[in-house]
């Protein structure tokens, strides 16, 4: 049963989103002001080119410190090599995920194209809910 549970049923489908063009100052005020530590990064036709955390964010306060430099576009900062997981995967097999790689969320795509985003809280809820249907 819990193998059937698939990751789409448990993913947030409405993200905070950027494009590899915007101003990198423009993303960490998004960061910023909606308190989350990273978001995707898409193309022009929704597929998932990289990802911007607060790390990455890092580089631009490096840059500005050492060089005097302050800004400059998302692709310039992203992380491109995104570990992503498939909207039919099993939330049994993304706990097993959870506990070998460190990243505490996962975009979630279908072809490539980003169609949410799941986190180890959002797993946790789905064990609770398999829980309480249990008899």
């Amino acid at each position: 049963m819990i193998h059937s549970i698939a990751v789409k049923d448990y993913m947030v489908a409405s993200l905070i989103t950027f494009t590899p063009a915007m101003d990198v100052m423009d993303a960490i005020d998004v960061l910023v002001k909606n308190r989350i530590s990273g978001a995707p990064v898409v193309d022009d036709h929704g597929n998932l080119v990289g990802l911007l955390s607060e790390k990455d964010c890092m580089q631009v306060a490096v840059q500005a410190g050492y060089y005097e430099q302050l800004g400059g576009r998302v692709e310039d900062y992203m992380t491109k090599k995104v570990i992503t997981i498939e909207a039919e995967s099993s939330v049994f097999d993304l706990a097993k995920l959870f506990i070998e790689q460190s990243p505490r969320r996962y975009p979630v795509v279908e072809d490539n194209r980003l169609v949410g985003q799941i986190s180890r809280r959002d797993v946790l809820r789905a064990f609770i809910e398999i829980n309480k249907r249990a008899p």
